[in-house]
């Protein structure tokens, strides 16, 4: 594509300073040939030339622009996507500011002096067998030492020396004056990467349960986590899923609530629900998933999902199925997710479902996507929506969690060169990036206990879902990272939807925002800033777990609770803290305070609506076309 660019500005300029046009312009104005080559040797020539070094001007820029990013193309395979330059950036801030601070190295070297102190008296009371108080406790989402045989000697020496050294590391990496916040962090998370590598529970000799497990089976568990890992590998060259997901297949164990496709266009097709009960709320519940991910999150097991529930609750249900987009997509952008997205499948529902709101429910970047619609909306002074609820959405970015380390400009720029190569953010990038953020739980731990131990952790829907992730479209990612994360528009009311900035603070309809509280990707102080950004009534929930598990949390799922309060759009404004502080816990599922909130903004039951119209009548079954795309 690039080479037909480059040939198409040679061609052009070659066509526009031919002789051949020159003499036909010396012939229609009557001078004779010689007097012809005489003009053309003055003024023509001059013209050829400025033109011709401006075509090469426009070549050469094009093709170093050409070069430059098939260099970080190449060089993103090999780093996951991450830039070097920025990462080096960063550490050059730091060590060059740690430099020149003798305060904080001094600082550094009196607490390793204290630190090893610490650990010789610990190891000398265990040496003689006598109880000893820990240098330092594992942060409480650190499970790696938590077994009985760490605390043995010398396997507790050991890994609190290593408990002592990464804390070390973290005072070193924080807090140097004149270092960028940014920058700090992005040390800080990557020396602790690295740190984690060499934790003592990743290797035999220093891991007593691989010991004990190795002296039960004989060594047998290294065979079979040799057969894992070999397995493992050959699914990864041939791009298959991980093993157990073929026990979980749409339409068959998953996504399997009855339903039709009643509408399908290039991004998304549009599932309606069969009703489950005789009579029906009059409005309906739209729910836009994010289109990082397939849609059957929402729908996987009967047991556990909340479509299924929905039903049951009286509620027509509509979801949108995101495309998966190939490499010709690329062009495809935020805007059009919005129009041929959230809009086209909103105007369905109301032909489907004529002279009735609608519930509009969003999910994380659906969410996003679903405030952005909202807001336009709002600003047309279209009513169609009753309530909108955003299941882990960020509206704004300026907290959005250790994701933020990725967003920079150069970040930025090095990922926008890997997606023009290829045309998308391919799915396996994303996900590298996300176990990066939970490496402990999400690599480090799968070595030890699937290729140590042997070990195969059992799949089950959640995890299957997971691995059935999706791409994104070039322009459309590039334009999320940098409007929305990097500049942060939506929430300053720049963002642009219909050639015209939207605001938040325009949206009147009743929003109910639902936070995880150990979410990763939308962490919830950033998600309960939507009461700095809206003037309507907002019910915040924060439910235990993290950003998936987190919102499926059907009745009866042991050991959830939530906090929830509903606050009026004349009321005070809490910070989230004190909020936490004074909000009661509450044991169960958030899905039943959520019906009853819908309830109360929702008419009495009537028939259930048919299954699509005359002008969009069903296409085929549920769960669609779409959600089989690889």
């Amino acid at each position: 594509m690039a080479a037909q660019e480059v040939n198409s500005v040679v061609a052009a300029g070659q066509s526009e300073t031919g002789p051949r046009k020159s003499s036909a312009r010396g012939r229609r104005r009557g001078l004779a040939p010689e007097r012809v080559s005489k003009v053309e040797a003055r003024v023509p020539r001059i013209e050829r030339s400025t033109f011709a070094e401006e075509r090469d001007l426009r070549a050469s820029a094009m093709l170093s622009e050409i070069l430059d990013r098939s260099i970080n193309a190449t060089t993103a395979r090999f780093t996951g996507g991450i830039s070097p330059a920025a990462l080096m950036g960063a550490y050059a801030d730091w060590s060059l500011h740690l430099a020149r601070s003798p305060g904080k190295r001094w600082q550094l070297i009196e607490k390793a002096i204290r630190k090893w102190a610490r650990l010789i008296n610990y190891a000398c009371g265990c040496a003689m067998q006598t109880c000893a108080e820990p240098c330092i406790e594992p942060l409480p989402q650190d499970k790696r030492f938590r077994g009985e045989a760490w605390q043995t000697w010398p396997y507790n020496v050991i890994y609190q020396s290593f408990l002592l050294g990464q804390q070390w590391w973290h005072n070193a990496t924080t807090d140097v004056r004149g270092v960028t916040e940014q920058h700090s962090n992005v040390v800080e998370f990557a020396t602790r990467q690295i740190l984690d590598v060499f934790s003592p529970s990743n290797f035999l000799l220093t891991n007593p349960e691989v010991l004990e497990r190795t002296m039960q089976e004989g060594g047998l568990n290294f065979l079979q986590g040799a057969r894992n890992f070999a397995e493992d590998l050959e699914r990864f060259i041939s791009g298959k899923k991980p093993v157990g997901t073929e026990r979980f297949r749409p339409g068959r164990e998953v996504a399997v609530t009855p339903g039709k496709v009643v509408y399908r266009n290039r991004l998304i097709e549009l599932i309606q629900y069969e009703p489950s009960t005789t009579k029906v709320r009059p409005e309906s519940v739209f729910i836009v998933p994010a289109c990082i991910m397939k849609y059957y999150i929402l729908d996987l097991s009967p047991e556990n999902s909340l479509v299924k529930y929905l039903t049951e609750q009286g509620y027509t249900v509509f979801m949108i199925s995101w495309k998966n987009p190939e490499p010709e997509d690329r062009d495809i952008g935020l805007e059009a997710y919005r129009l041929e997205g959230v809009m086209a499948a909103l105007d369905v529902i109301t032909e489907i479902v004529p002279g009735r709101k609608v519930h509009a429910a969003g999910y994380c970047i659906g969410g996003t996507l679903l405030a952005i619609a909202a807001a336009a909306m709002a600003r047309e002074r279209d009513n169609r929506l009753c309530s909108i609820t955003f299941f882990a959405t960020q509206t704004d970015f300026t907290e959005a969690g250790e994701l933020m380390l990725f967003i920079n400009e150069s970040e930025i720029s090095f990922l926008e060169d890997m997606m023009w190569a290829q045309g998308f953010l391919d799915a396996k990038q994303m996900a590298g990036t996300f176990q990066l953020l939970r490496s402990n739980d999400l690599i480090w731990s799968r070595v030890v206990h699937e290729y140590l131990m042997g070990e195969r952790a059992p799949m089950f829907d959640l995890m299957a879902w997971n691995a059935d992730a999706t791409r994104l479209p070039y322009r459309m990612q590039s334009e999320y990272l940098r409007k929305l994360f990097l500049d942060n528009e939506l929430s300053e009311g720049r963002y642009e939807a219909g050639g015209r900035p939207v605001a938040l603070t325009d949206i009147r309809a009743p929003i109910f925002a639902v936070s995880t509280q150990w979410d990763h990707v939308a962490p919830w102080h950033s998600v309960y800033k939507i009461h700095l950004l809206t003037d309507t009534e907002v019910t915040f929930l924060l439910t235990s777990g993290g950003h998936n598990a987190g919102i499926i949390s059907e009745p009866g799922h042991k050991g959830r609770s939530y906090q929830v309060t509903t606050k009026s759009s004349k009321a005070r404004y809490v910070d989230p803290d004190t909020w936490a502080k004074r909000t009661a816990i509450k044991q169960g599922s958030w899905w039943l305070e959520w019906v009853r909130w819908l309830d109360r903004h929702s008419d009495e039951f009537v028939a259930p609506p048919s299954m699509g119209s005359v002008k969009y009548e069903p296409l085929y079954d549920a769960p669609g076309d779409y959600v089989f795309g690889d």
